[in-house]
């Protein structure tokens, strides 16, 4: 795996340069520390806890994993207690749905933790390196979930590369050895993936969630303002999700499309909302929000996450090799 070393994996400390993307209640814990344990970057999202919740995760989290963790925070509406406990405990800081903030990133690093920031411009990517990032996260419109630029992976890629000089993941459409071998290819230092760790044995999503992933065709994904009852959507309700979701969601009458639990309490989903389907949720999963990229269409079975990742790289590897 050493033979996939990059600036990304000396800047962190993991072994191989993947990161696996924060997806809300779908980066379960167990998901987390399987990609942290297979020498990746587990990643979870601290978005609406507060610090001691924070502290409790990270702590659980380092109980578990000797591997490389990463806290990600959504919005510009940051909890400074949370994000002092994250990071003095976690080795990455992620920053995501927000313009670059140069305060955020000295904060972060006065106390031990390397920071990225998510983008979807180029000009975001300079504002990023500029306020004092250690890496940036390109994200193509190929991605799943939130978008926030409008520019397809590979020439945000290159642009981005061409304007920065510190470390740059990839994100959108990554889900297969193929996939990862031509981002790296083509000068990223890493990749950061989500919709085909959604689909493993460890993900905290519904079950239908994973079987609909799987089920997934090219051409089976679509941006959406549907999913629009979010912090996130307050700003810039777009996001790509499953097609079967936006379809479904217009069938619903009701204004709760079902129930899931969260915080240790079942809380109610209006139609619309932007929580995905975990495995607790009830009632019309078809219509809750099925965040997944376009690379949907490469994942054909739930699998554990450790057998995925290293296909994923040795895969990648052989390809990598094969062109030299």
């Amino acid at each position: 795996m050493m033979a996939l070393g990059t600036r990304f994996t000396e800047l962190v400390g993991c072994r191989v340069p993947i990161m696996q993307a924060p997806m809300g209640t779908v980066s379960s814990p167990e998901l987390v520390v399987a990609i942290a344990d297979a020498g990746g970057v587990g990643s979870f999202t601290a978005l609406g806890l507060p610090a001691d919740v924070v502290g409790d995760l990270v702590g659980m989290l380092r109980s578990r994993t000797q591997g490389v963790l990463a806290a990600n925070f959504l919005t510009s509406e940051v909890d400074r207690d949370a994000l002092d406990v994250a990071a003095r405990g976690v080795n990455l800081v992620d920053f995501f749905w927000s313009d670059p903030n140069a305060e955020l990133v000295a904060f972060v690093h006065e106390r031990g933790a390397v920071v990225s920031w998510q983008v979807g411009s180029v000009e975001d990517a300079v504002a990023a390196a500029d306020a004092g990032c250690d890496l940036v996260v390109v994200q193509g419109t190929e991605a799943g979930g939130h978008l926030r630029g409008t520019s397809p992976l590979l020439p945000l890629l290159s642009r981005a590369l061409d304007s920065v000089r510190v470390p740059v993941l990839a994100a959108g459409g990554i889900a297969d050895a193929r996939s990862l071998a031509a981002v790296l290819a083509a000068g990223a230092d890493g990749a950061r993936i989500g919709t085909r760790f959604l689909a493993t044995t460890e993900s905290g999503a519904h079950q239908r969630y994973k079987d609909a992933v799987v089920a997934a065709t090219f051409g089976s994904t679509e941006i959406t303002d549907q999913f629009a009852v979010c912090p996130l959507c307050a700003t810039l309700p777009r996001v790509r999700v499953l097609s079967g979701c936006v379809r479904a969601v217009e069938q619903v009458n009701s204004a709760v499309v079902g129930t899931m639990e969260l915080g240790g309490q079942r809380i109610d989903l209006p139609k619309g909302h932007g929580l995905p389907p975990a495995a607790t949720a009830t009632g019309h999963i078809e219509a809750m929000a099925m965040y997944a990229g376009e690379s949907a269409a490469l994942v054909d079975e739930v699998r554990p996450a450790t057998e995925v990742f290293n296909d994923l790289v040795t895969g990648a590897e052989q390809l990598l090799a094969a062109a030299r």
